[in-house]
């Protein structure tokens, strides 16, 4: 004789991955820029804005350049939820040629951080004429 026992499953649970609800997130108007030719010596400037689309604040620590001609700054207090800040990057243009470069920012975002994209391409001086 065989004895079967059914036995009912409430103790039985499932993990499931709530979204993390302290992250906080970009909206860019754009994370590329492009300068297109600009004249060698004469420094650019372009303002990368973003809204904070969660719903906790964004907090930026910081903004760090792919090398030293370009100088970012960027929206050093808390940006609220909703509210809008900037990174805004300034490349030097002292060296002739194309460029690409990049600021990477550090955030309370997932992942920690996004990176930005300056380019375009730096005309050299023209020459004088000599007599």
């Amino acid at each position: 004789m065989a004895v079967f026992v059914l036995v009912a499953g409430k103790g039985i649970s499932q993990t499931v991955t709530a979204p993390k609800t302290d992250q906080a997130a970009f909206a860019w108007e754009a994370t590329t820029h492009e300068f297109g030719k600009i004249k060698q010596g004469t420094p650019v400037t372009y303002e990368f804005k973003f809204t904070n689309s969660s719903k906790v604040p964004l907090v930026i620590t910081n903004a760090a350049p792919s090398c030293g001609c370009t100088t970012p700054s960027w929206t050093r207090e808390p940006v609220m939820p909703g509210g809008q800040g900037h990174i805004k990057a300034t490349y030097n243009a002292a060296a002739a040629g194309i460029f690409d470069k990049t600021i990477t920012v550090s955030a309370n975002v997932e992942g920690g951080m996004v990176t930005l994209h300056i380019k375009g391409e730096v005309e050299p001086n023209a020459k004088p004429v000599q007599p």
